[in-house]
């Protein structure tokens, strides 16, 4: 199974991943990465930042971002080339997060898509904003 190829595609096109962040969540992507921020995993830490408590990994919520490209829009077998991002409100343990991806421009020679990426919280804030470049899976050929 593939995704879309470039000829499927068209501006406006877009789909979206929802999920709520959980606290081991934090701590597999803590352990992953190597990422032990204690902003992330120190709540005595965190309560004396201006977030006044722990939160997700900015990339951890932008892999949503991923998730949306690789499985939905264009899909497998995607290649994922560029990803611009603008991290605009922390993500708390429990928050639900929607990562949206929506095509706002097609290059055929190139086989390129650029996209507008966003994430908002289940409060409909936006916490991510992003543009992402992709090159999208192309049609077997036939033997």
């Amino acid at each position: 199974m593939i995704g879309k190829t470039i000829d499927e595609l068209r501006v406006g096109d877009s789909a979206e991943f929802s999920k709520t962040v959980s606290e081991s969540d934090i701590y597999l992507y803590a352990g992953v990465t190597g990422d032990f921020n204690p902003a992330h995993v120190n709540e005595a830490y965190a309560e004396k930042t201006f977030f006044k408590k722990r939160i997700a990994h900015g990339m951890l919520v932008a892999g949503f971002v991923s998730t949306v490209l690789a499985n939905k829009l264009p899909g497998p077998g995607t290649i994922y080339i560029r990803q611009e991002l603008d991290f605009l409100a922390p993500v708390h343990f429990g928050d639900t997060i929607t990562a949206r991806a929506e095509v706002i421009e097609i290059d055929v020679d190139r086989n390129r898509v650029k996209f507008k990426t966003t994430c908002m919280n289940q409060q409909g804030k936006q916490v991510l904003d992003g543009i992402a470049v992709t090159s999208p899976p192309k049609k077997p050929k036939r033997t």
